[in-house]
């Protein structure tokens, strides 16, 4: 019989690891600040975390939107075409 995982709600301690030139560049931003690494990787993280989810709120727009009918999707090949055509055709009026 299995046990019911326990849950904490709070996370009190998190060992993360770091490349040898990001660990160099937080020791440095560290030393530059006068604060503290801990902090810093804190702040890191939940600057991290704001832009996520803000990203993700303009995603989940942007997918209504599509849904909806609101905007139209265009193929990337084709404007990219359209892009290139339009290049030639200014060029070639040029000469």
């Amino acid at each position: 019989m299995l046990t019911p995982a326990r849950t904490a709600n709070t996370l009190d301690c998190m060992e993360v690891h770091l490349t040898p030139d990001l660990q160099a560049k937080l020791d440095q931003l560290a030393t530059e600040t006068g604060r503290v690494k801990d902090e810093l990787v804190q702040d890191a993280m939940a600057g991290f975390f704001e832009e996520l989810s803000a990203v993700r709120e303009m995603l989940d727009g942007r997918f209504d939107d599509i849904k909806s009918g609101r905007v139209e999707v265009l193929d990337g090949e084709e404007i990219f075409a359209q892009f290139r055509q339009k290049s030639q055709e200014r060029r070639a009026s040029r000469s």
